[in-house]
């Protein structure tokens, strides 16, 4: 059939549909992907074809008002800000998507474009199955996890998750309305709403046990690996030979309000903790010099995890499932949004020995936090006894299970 998989965001809310789409086409099925222009490369080889949505992530990241996120203290705060950058990019993408859509005989809808992607599947009356990269429906076993992670009560936490949800669809309100207007789609009411779809989730119950309050149609489907091409560079492959296995620091597509302060801190928590360094420039645009430490752009998570002694991240969604793929352990620096939540999760499944958060970040809790992880036994071994269950699994078969059942 023909699939059309839409989504929206950072690299990290990118990078596993193009692991899943090339598992769809390997399947049979047609399979294109709308996402930002700017993540086009990340398709090649894989066999999806694309369709470019407007704007630049990082670019909005790194404009007066994606700055100011940086502002907020608070999860909740964080969320206010985003939901106004959000809102003029959401119409601004509206048209691409619908006519996207119209390519599709089902639609998968991630997370980050839900009320709008039902909306249009409802409009173009075609089936719709959400594919969501964090646990975005309320549940009374833990807070929604953009609002962070300290348990409210049952009652308190599910009702987080309701009030998140019906941000989201506010968010989105004005481009649905923009759908009868300027595309003729007739939509149906918000009663329907993401609530009534079926919806798989891209990480492991391994690493996230499923709420036992959630209702059907909610499932795990295990990690949606990313179609990732190319080798390591030949300076990297030196760097890597030149010594023992290094660790391995970056904050992906998360910014940071002093890259140049960050990057002091992380050079000096590397030599406190006498190990070698590979630093990712990332959208921080962080940097690092010394013949001890190799600054580099985009390379193959899976090509170069396993080679590391750990991995220190911002622990978004996509890089924490990397890190549990190599099986090697982990120093969380959570930024902002659901990186708490996942930095949680690590040190719950003793992968971590801590969380060194953004804001707390200094070469002194760091450096702490990188010997635990590089000399306490225990933390390598539970994880690569979690890589070795993850690797058991496949991610793309549920999908296709409940395209069968959507369709039927």
């Amino acid at each position: 059939m023909r699939i059309v998989m839409m989504t929206a965001g950072s690299r990290g809310d990118i990078a596993p549909f193009t692991g899943l789409g090339a598992g769809l086409v390997r399947a049979g099925h047609e399979v294109t992907l709308a996402a930002h222009g700017v993540f086009e490369p990340l398709v090649a080889g894989s066999g999806v074809r694309f369709r470019p949505l407007p704007l630049d992530p990082r670019a909005e990241l790194h404009s007066p008002r994606g700055r100011r996120l940086h502002d907020a203290r608070t999860g909740a705060g964080k969320l206010v800000r985003l939901a106004s950058m959000a809102r003029g990019a959401a119409d601004e993408m509206t048209a691409a998507l619908v006519e996207a859509a119209r390519e599709g005989e089902v639609l998968l809808v991630s997370g980050s474009l839900g009320p709008l992607g039902y909306a249009i599947a409802d409009g173009l009356s075609v089936p719709a199955l959400g594919l969501h990269l964090q646990p975005l429906h309320p549940t009374g076993e833990f807070p929604a996890p953009v609002l962070g992670t300290r348990s409210l009560g049952t009652v308190a936490n599910r009702l987080s998750g309701r009030v998140v949800m019906t941000s989201v669809e506010l968010l989105f309100s004005d481009a649905v309305r923009s759908l009868r207007r300027r595309h003729g789609l007739v939509t149906v009411g918000r009663s329907r709403g993401r609530r009534a779809r079926p919806v798989l989730h891209g990480y492991s119950e391994l690493v996230v046990p499923r709420p036992r309050d959630w209702p059907a149609g909610l499932e795990m489907s295990g990690y949606w690996w990313p179609h990732e091409t190319g080798r390591l560079s030949r300076e990297l492959e030196d760097f890597l030979d030149a010594g023992p296995r290094p660790v391995f620091v970056g904050l992906g597509s998360a910014t940071v309000p002093d890259p140049e302060r960050v990057s002091r801190e992380i050079v000096s928590a590397l030599r406190a903790a006498k190990v070698r360094g590979i630093v990712q420039r990332g959208w921080a645009g962080l940097d690092a010099l010394g013949d001890d430490i190799l600054t580099v752009d985009e390379v193959p998570h899976s090509l170069l995890f396993p080679r590391t002694a750990a991995v220190v991240h911002h622990a978004g969604a996509g890089t924490t499932g990397a890190v549990l793929r190599a099986g090697v352990p982990t120093v969380p620096v959570p930024v902002q949004f659901d990186a708490a939540f996942w930095a949680s999760r690590l040190t719950a499944l003793g992968t971590a020995p801590g969380v060194v958060p953004l804001r707390r970040l200094t070469s002194e809790a760091l450096a702490g936090a990188l010997r635990r992880a590089t000399t306490d036994d225990s933390h390598g071994v539970r994880a690569r006894a979690l890589a070795d269950r993850l690797a058991t699994e496949d991610g793309v078969a549920p999908v296709l299970a409940a395209l069968d059942r959507l369709t039927r």
